[in-house]
């Protein structure tokens, strides 16, 4: 690193759309966010204390559940900036480079992918959609719908619906995965993209619903409202299992900038 600073990443987007500058806008600790350019592309950076943000601190700090929301909120009231004035690629939480010129020898050596990014995203939203799995419910509606080629009112209709529950109440999990799998194909139909994401860590999430599928979709802007319909109508359609929509979000899982920084 360079004396006692580094240089977060928050965005790349088109140098023309950034040129005016951020002036206002603080970053993570703070700083005043400014622009490092390689044309065509240009990076919201600012420069950080590295007892706070170098390697070995942060670190620790990202155990830090507090600090770590109030530096995810930082950190994406810039992108959300960025994305508001223009189409941008979000840099993921703590993306930390050496000085200036590793952020140029990004621009530069990335050009085709992150121009790529700022077309796919540009008039698009991330959309979140998280599907969550009642054990109970599911088992019954699963159990419901196997019985009922057996009629209804008999004896072999009662011994069908008990073993259709037992039966249920094994592969619910594998007819939960189904679901799930079922929904995101779905949803992905009606996106420019989709992406299935590790689903939440109940320690950092507060919850412990059964998650079964952490879905983000890309989705046109002037046909979010039909995406809303969509997620609704499927919440509908399956009993035992209920559908949250979250967003719209910067695009933070298509803008294709995965490299580690050195």
């Amino acid at each position: 690193m360079t004396g006692e600073t580094g240089v977060w990443l928050y965005a790349v987007t088109a140098a023309a759309d950034a040129a005016p500058g951020f002036d206002g806008l603080a970053g993570v600790a703070g700083e005043p966010v400014r622009i490092v350019t390689v044309e065509p592309l240009a990076a919201l950076v600012g420069s950080v204390p590295l007892d706070v943000f170098g390697a070995q601190p942060m670190s620790r700090n990202l155990e830090d559940l507090d600090w770590l929301a109030a530096t995810a909120r930082a950190h994406d009231a810039v992108v959300s900036a960025a994305v508001r004035r223009a189409p941008s690629a979000p840099l993921r939480l703590a993306t930390v480079f050496l000085d200036d010129e590793r952020v140029r020898e990004l621009l530069r050596d990335r050009q085709e992918d992150l121009a790529a990014a700022l077309v796919l995203v540009s008039g698009r939203t991330e959309w979140g959609v998280k599907v969550y799995g009642d054990r109970a419910a599911l088992s019954g509606a699963i159990a419901e719908a196997r019985a009922e080629p057996a009629g209804k009112g008999t004896g072999a209709a009662y011994l069908a619906r008990r073993r259709a529950q037992l039966s249920a109440q094994e592969t619910v999990e594998h007819d939960a995965a189904q679901r799930a799998e079922i929904i995101h194909t779905r949803l992905s139909r009606r996106a420019a993209a989709g992406r299935r994401q590790p689903t939440t860590d109940p320690a950092l999430s507060g919850r412990t619903d059964w998650m079964v599928l952490n879905g983000t979709y890309l989705v046109d802007d002037d046909r979010a409202d039909d995406f809303a319909a969509a997620v609704d109508a499927l919440g509908a359609e399956y009993p035992g299992i209920r559908l949250e929509l979250t967003g719209p979000w910067p695009p933070y899982s298509f803008a294709g900038v995965e490299r580690e920084p050195p």
